[in-house]
Order: structure tokens, then sequence, then C-alpha cells
């Protein structure tokens, strides 16, 4: 029996570009530089997905480092990615997502590089924010609900 989880984000359009999203009694500000029409008071949404990314590697590197004899003394994620803003602003027919994503691991360790190489590549494949970027999710406008 598969064990499916839900889990569900608010996302409150504020004054301007700036939005409040919310998960559980979290709060995060995403917001845009001001170059791109925004007040710069947070990240914004596909820098939140690079930092996703990122804590979702370092996440699955510490629960299951210890599963592949690694130990970790230090883990970092440096995550890059390539937009073509035309897409966004509807000056051509780019797509307005990322066309390239690259991330670094930096590990400190003394384990062994065979060991290492092992746990990244299963690291690799467990990531849910990876694999939800790398392979196609079915995303659908659930409705529209019009308020008066």
């Amino acid at each position: 029996m598969p064990n499916v989880q839900t889990f569900k984000a608010t996302a409150h359009l504020q004054d301007g570009v700036k939005v409040v999203t919310n998960v559980r009694h979290f709060e995060l500000v995403i917001d845009e530089p001001k170059n791109l029409g925004g007040t710069d008071t947070g990240m914004n949404p596909v820098e939140a997905l690079l930092a996703s990314l990122g804590a979702c590697q370092s996440i699955v590197a510490r629960v299951y480092a210890p599963k592949f004899d690694v130990v970790l003394e230090d883990f970092r994620v440096d995550v890059e990615g390539n937009l073509d803003l035309d897409g966004f602003f509807n000056r051509s027919e780019v797509r307005p997502g990322y066309s390239d994503i690259r991330y670094t691991f930096y590990i400190k360790t003394n384990s062994s590089a065979e060991k290492v190489e092992q746990f990244v590549q299963f690291l690799e494949s467990k990531c849910p924010v990876g694999d939800t970027i790398a392979n196609p999710v079915n995303l659908k406008l659930n409705r529209v609900v019009i308020e008066n």
C-alpha cells in the first residue's frame, strides 16, 4: 500500500509583487529584486527553488550518510541555474523556466572516496525536490474561486 502524504502551502499576494507564503506554522516572504519590479524583501520564487533543491539534498545527505558509513564533518551545496527572462516577460518563445541547473557538493569527511561516490549517487536518486525538477509532474490548476 502506498505511503502518500499531501503537503500544502498558501501564497498570498501583498503590495506589488511581494508574496507571503505559509506552510504549517511557518511564514516565508517571497519578493523580487528591485531590478525586476520588487522591493527586495525576500528571495524570488526561482531563487527559492534553487534553495529548496540545496536544502533537500542536504537533508537527504544527513539522513543517509550513516547508512553508507560516511561521516559528514560538513556538507554544503552551491546551486545555480540559467533562466532566460525573455520567456517570463513574453518577449520570445523561450520557456520561462530554468534551462539548466547545476550544483556542487562540498563534503568534508574522512570517509573513503569510494564510499562517498556511492553515497552521492544514492543521494541524487532520493532527493524529492531534485526528482520533481528532473521529471515530469502532473501540474494542474485545481479550480478558480472568485470572491466578491
